[in-house]
């Protein structure tokens, strides 16, 4: 895939160890991987630049998951982007509901199987770009 083909997959999770692991199980996809370390920082990159997927930690300091997906649901450029809440903590059925509230496509658990993660990310990535145009 070339670079002006490939889509921006926005990682988001203050555990650096995290950032990296996915980062690892999402570069066979051949996207744009970017890490944000908490909430400011990916508002930061998402006022900037297209995204098709916001991979997104539920429990972070100052800005938690669920306020940043509302705060980025409410922009309407980013309407139709995909999030998907990863979780070592927040796993009750009520806790998936307010993700799925919140503007969530898909809330996956900790520990994340890779091949599920691949899977859901790089289908909503296609999916999510070919939506909102944002091939870069």
């Amino acid at each position: 895939m070339s670079a002006d083909n490939k889509i921006n997959i926005l990682m988001v999770d203050d555990q650096p160890a995290k950032l990296l692991s996915y980062e690892v199980i999402l570069g066979e996809l051949g996207e744009n991987l970017i890490k944000a370390t908490s909430g400011k920082e990916a508002l930061q990159y998402l006022l900037k630049n297209d995204t098709a997927v916001v991979l997104l930690d539920v429990s972070m300091p100052e800005l938690d998951g669920f306020e940043l997906a509302k705060m980025i649901r409410q922009h309407p450029r980013f309407q139709k982007t995909a999030i998907i809440f990863i979780s070592a903590i927040h796993l009750t059925d009520m806790d998936r509901l307010k993700g799925y509230q919140h503007g969530a496509v898909d809330y996956i658990s900790v520990p994340v199987v890779p091949d599920v993660l691949r899977a859901r990310s790089g289908c909503l990535s296609s999916y999510t770009a070919e939506r909102n145009n944002c091939r870069l």
